[in-house]
């Protein structure tokens, strides 16, 4: 039985993506995606499901996703299943689509939050001083 692993980064968050042969079913940590909330999140975990077409329906997905926040998350979880059906079909044509919609879809994104330094509350600012 081929099972095919991929994953996924966005700033903190690190999805895991396994895929076998299915009925269509996707699930992230152990729901199905037709009831994420909120619905922006739920549009953008399931942009690469669109542009798949109907390899979807012949494969079940499961996504356990941690780290990071509710956008984050959404961002690793479409990068993990985009690059496992990638992976899955080996489909060259695909693979040039789902880059030519949204390079993120394949790739991660390397952005992250500077880390906070002594001396300020941030990574950039820092306390001021007077001298009067």
């Amino acid at each position: 039985m081929k099972i095919v692993n991929s994953s996924g980064k966005r700033k903190t968050a690190i999805a895991r993506a396994t895929i076998r042969k299915g009925k269509g079913r996707i699930r992230v940590n152990k729901k199905p995606i037709e009831i994420m909330e909120p619905e922006l999140v739920r549009l953008k975990m399931s942009e690469p499901l669109e542009l798949a077409g109907d390899v979807i329906n012949s494969v079940d997905i499961d996504v356990n996703v941690n780290g990071g926040g509710i956008f984050g998350q959404a961002g690793a979880v479409r990068t993990a299943i985009a690059r496992g059906i990638v992976d899955w079909t080996n489909d060259s044509a695909l693979r040039d689509a789902m880059a030519q919609y949204d390079r993120s879809l394949l790739v991660n994104d390397t952005r992250y939050k500077l880390p906070k330094k002594f001396g300020g509350k941030g990574a950039r600012k820092r306390r001021q001083k007077s001298y009067r």
